[in-house]
């Protein structure tokens, strides 16, 4: 009988050699790990902020067809969308730089151009140069407070914002227009209420002012029942009549910097909210 030859067996310690075929597949996976993922937009985040656009747009139209109170919600809706959006995104891990720079033009028009035209249309108008002058602060007042915002976010105490947050002033502004509509006082005979309001929102923006931002807030942590109980007196006390109780809210916060800062400035503590130790910073608040 025809004998063939055996195999040697395998030395010990040494493993077989394995197929080429194998490393052929290392080779394109690791070449197709080297390519560059395609950049995608995330779906979700990128709904709620074009929503807050659609209201800030929406507020446009509605103070263009004299229809002050729909224009004024529709901001408050806006802010509700765009503290949503951020959020969203972290929890979902979707954040991206086209989202941050999304939300900064919506912003802008939610919270920048749509203000400025409502309280022109309500009350301004009949100033004359004065009353566009003023909306165009609180507009440039906003731009600049964004585009701040976007480039200081890296050295900013995350605690504190840099100048009223333009859905603060915002609501400032919706807010009166929408408590002065509820109590059927006409915008032609607060013209000059309307006048230092969005004066003064607008310049606070810009200002080195700190104002609280909530960042900090942890809610995965317990907290105690009265808390739950104070949150839930908040509802309460909103829902009864939202007109009136929302604008004295945002009063307050819009005064609250100054007091902070004027605290500090006694207590000769640095009244700078630049950072000036070096912390980690979490990219996702750019959102």
């Amino acid at each position: 009988m025809p004998q063939f030859p055996r195999r040697r067996p395998n030395p010990i310690g040494k493993a077989p050699k394995k197929p080429r075929f194998s490393k052929f597949m290392r080779q394109q996976g690791a070449d197709a790990a080297s390519k560059p993922r395609p950049r995608g937009i995330y779906l979700l985040p990128n709904a709620f902020t074009t929503g807050a656009l659609f209201c800030g747009f929406f507020a446009i139209v509605m103070a263009m067809n004299q229809r002050f109170e729909h224009a004024a919600w529709a901001i408050f809706v806006a802010m509700v969308l765009d503290g949503l959006d951020g959020r969203i995104a972290r929890l979902t891990n979707t954040q991206s730089e086209f989202g941050a720079q999304y939300d900064s033009l919506s912003d802008m028009v939610s919270f920048g151009a749509a203000p400025a035209l409502v309280i022109y249309e309500w009350s301004l108008r009949g100033l004359g140069k004065l009353g566009w002058i003023a909306a165009f602060v609180y507009c440039a007042g906003a731009a600049l407070r964004l585009a701040r915002f976007n480039t200081n976010i890296e050295v900013v105490d995350k605690r504190f914002f840099q100048g009223l947050p333009s859905p603060a002033a915002a609501a400032l502004v919706a807010g009166f227009v929408l408590m002065m509509v509820d109590l059927e006082v006409p915008g032609i005979s607060l013209p000059w209420v309307s006048w230092v309001i969005a004066l003064f929102a607008g310049l606070t923006m810009v200002t080195n002012v700190p104002f609280y931002s909530f960042k900090d807030v942890n809610f995965r942590k317990s907290v105690p029942f009265i808390a739950v109980f104070l949150i839930a007196l908040g509802f309460a006390l909103v829902s009864i009549d939202p007109p009136k109780v929302l604008f004295p809210i945002f009063v307050a916060y819009g005064i609250s910097g100054y007091i902070v800062y004027f605290i500090r400035l006694a207590k000769g503590k640095p009244v700078s909210i630049v950072q000036t130790e070096e912390e980690p910073v979490d990219q996702s608040e750019r959102r």
